[in-house]
């Protein structure tokens, strides 16, 4: 099997053999390893990279690469304004890639050192103010030419979005069963088919039996339809993943919010907005369904910026600074 992805992307050491070891590794991941081409092909651009440095520094043999190139390669790297996640990757492709070498016999020692790791950027969750969410939850119209039994049905789904956080996953999964109006309470399957129970509020309650009552049976004229999913799409199934997706992408296109808001988004402006209103830590990892209370703790940074914010508005002595 000839590897096509090498052909397209050569990498040169100006050392012939140096060029049959990288063309007998990518036939490993292809052949042995059955990695994807997407795969391979991100293997090859990290070691390209790789290639790249070490002809700047006139090697044309991995057996004449120590320690001392590898951490130098790293900071080359970041002078090369390579954000942290990616060198992180590159230098996880390194690992495999020296281990293969060191296997294979072709050099004696791995020169990659074990215990170097990258810290990430912690990027910030992105989430709506209060009158965002509000705006993106009236969205669903038939002012904007949608049919009424799909605009109750994505208006309930944007409603128990905001009111639980619960994953998109788990709005898919929903069944009728799910559902305990008389405890505004819902069972969900999440990460690891662990079974936890999140509560929503009265307006999303009464969303939600608008649904029921006027759309539900709408979706599930066809005698074929899921009898059990509690969100069904146009032809009677369980509304999938995608179907969500999209429904949200439309309506953020359409109330004119960031092109960067997504599902997601909506799960972390749950917690934030619960944390900012007062609730405990634990409490919020609970309802989220994090098995690390460090998962949840990124929020923390996000309220933080909002409890400095009214810290300054009402404390007396930040009044008298200003004056």
């Amino acid at each position: 099997m000839e590897f096509i992805l090498y052909r397209q992307y050569p990498m040169r050491m100006k050392n012939e053999n140096v060029d049959q070891i990288i063309k007998k590794y990518f036939d490993h991941l292809s052949i042995q390893k059955n990695l994807s081409d997407s795969s391979i092909s991100t293997y090859s651009d990290d070691i390209r990279s790789l290639i790249a440095f070490l002809n700047e520094i006139h090697i044309k043999d991995f057996r004449k690469v120590d320690r001392k190139n590898i951490r130098t390669y790293l900071v080359w790297l970041s002078e090369n304004k390579i954000d942290r996640s990616s060198i992180s990757r590159k230098l996880s492709v390194l690992r495999t890639f020296f281990r293969w070498l060191l296997n294979e016999k072709i050099i004696s020692e791995n020169p990659v050192p074990s215990r170097i790791s990258i810290k990430k950027e912690q990027k910030l969750p992105r989430f709506l103010s209060i009158d965002e969410i509000n705006r993106l939850c009236e969205i669903p119209s038939v002012h904007h030419g949608i049919s009424e039994h799909i605009v109750f049905r994505d208006r309930a789904i944007l409603e128990l979005f905001y009111s639980t956080g619960i994953r998109v996953s788990e709005m898919s999964g929903l069944n009728l069963e799910d559902i305990d109006f008389s405890s505004k309470s819902l069972k969900v399957i999440g990460k690891g088919d662990k079974e936890r129970v999140v509560y929503f509020v009265d307006l999303a309650a009464k969303s939600l039996k608008r649904y029921l009552d006027k759309a539900r049976g709408e979706f599930s004229r066809n005698h074929s339809s899921d009898k059990k999913a509690f969100f069904l799409s146009d032809r009677g199934n369980r509304i999938s993943i995608r179907s969500i997706q999209d429904r949200i992408k439309k309506y953020t296109k359409i109330s004119g919010l960031d092109s960067k808001v997504h599902v997601h988004t909506l799960r972390h402006t749950f917690a934030t907005h619960l944390l900012n209103g007062g609730a405990d830590l634990r409490v919020v990892q609970d309802l989220m369904g994090h098995s690390s209370p460090y998962t949840t703790q990124i929020y923390t940074h996000v309220t933080s910026l909002e409890a400095r914010k009214s810290y300054f508005s009402a404390h007396p002595l930040s009044g008298k600074e200003k004056k």
